[in-house]
């Protein structure tokens, strides 16, 4: 039989100390004399113990775990979010559970169904909820959205407007008079924020837009997305993320264009082997890390300092990260 999981009245006995010293010592430190504390937590490793968030969430009712859900976990641009989301939970104690949505509303909305009777908070990443539905999760538990806005919701969000008003002069300097935008998933809100943004910035440098999709965010769909975009005319693309502009560049080169000769690219996120291709890719760029890092950050700070969680805390500007994949515009 397997020996009896050591608990905080055990490591109390062993280090003659009351049990709440014991407990405070395991889930707040720093409160009590630092001997103190060294003699606890050494005896808690002789014990070998483990502390059970749900026997603990029993009095406090805080289990100290977050949940994360992306829209899907194979995509590259959601990797350095998960890993600064991570980095930040665990320097503060708390653990990160990530769930998948597979693009779809309802294997979201069912997720968190499941997970948030055993979290804290969630941090929904590129969600595919209706405003109505963020709003009714953010009054079950606190929500911090990550690339999303939505009223009265906490979100943290980069300012897409001057990456694209780079990109667009960059187009312009380069000759390019009409540009297609490969749009993503029709309920994508950061897809059609970045949209507007470049049709306002386009028709200023008086530029001709035309919007291609809805598609889905992958390889695939922005290979598909090529006949479109060369029956538009277009002698520039923007897509509706990194993944796509790749799949446009395995296309183009499948029917023999030259990019940029024929067709200038320009994708979104700086996502991890986005400068692998050949031409390596130009993109609109963002802190994935820091914006992981501060979702996290402020769910934490909410509760372990009450602090108010405010409706928009930006991360910073994105901006263009120019490579092979631009250049003149064909004649």
């Amino acid at each position: 039989m397997a020996d009896k999981a050591a608990t905080i009245y055990d490591i109390a006995k062993l280090a003659g100390v009351n049990p709440s010293t014991v407990s405070r010592a395991l889930t707040t430190p720093g409160r009590i004399n630092k001997a103190t504390e060294e003699k606890i937590r050494a005896a808690a490793k002789q014990l070998n113990y483990k502390a059970n968030p749900f026997a603990r969430a029993l009095p406090t009712g805080k289990t100290k775990m977050l949940a994360l859900m992306i829209a899907d976990i194979t995509n590259p641009v959601f990797f350095k979010v998960v890993r600064g989301a991570e980095q930040e939970a665990a320097s503060r104690g708390y653990t990160l559970v990530v769930a998948e949505s597979q693009e779809s509303s309802i294997i979201e909305a069912k997720s968190l169904e499941r997970i948030l009777p055993a979290v804290d908070g969630v941090i929904l990443g590129t969600t595919r909820l209706t405003d109505k539905e963020i709003s009714q999760v953010n009054f079950d538990k606190p929500v911090v959205l990550v690339n999303r806005k939505a009223e009265g919701v906490a979100d943290v969000a980069p300012d897409n407007e001057p990456g694209i008003e780079e990109a667009i002069g960059h187009l312009a300097r380069l000759g390019h008079k009409s540009i297609a935008y490969v749009a993503g998933p029709a309920n994508s809100w950061i897809g059609a924020q970045r949209f507007e943004l470049i049709m306002k910035h386009a028709l200023k440098a008086g530029m001709s837009v035309v919007e291609i999709g809805p598609n889905a965010p992958s390889l695939d769909a922005g290979a598909q997305a090529l006949q479109r975009v060369r029956a538009s005319g277009a002698t520039a693309v923007f897509t509706y993320n990194d993944l796509m502009g790749i799949g446009i560049l395995q296309a183009s080169k499948a029917a023999g264009l030259s990019v940029p000769e024929d067709l200038s690219v320009i994708g979104f996120d700086n996502i991890f082997g986005s400068d692998f291709t050949t031409p390596a890719l130009t993109t609109v760029q963002m802190d994935l890390l820091e914006i992981g890092k501060t979702a996290a950050r402020i769910m934490i700070d909410h509760f372990e300092r009450g602090t108010e969680l405010g409706e928009s805390l930006g991360q910073g500007a994105t901006s263009l990260l120019v490579r092979g994949s631009t250049g003149q515009a064909r004649a």
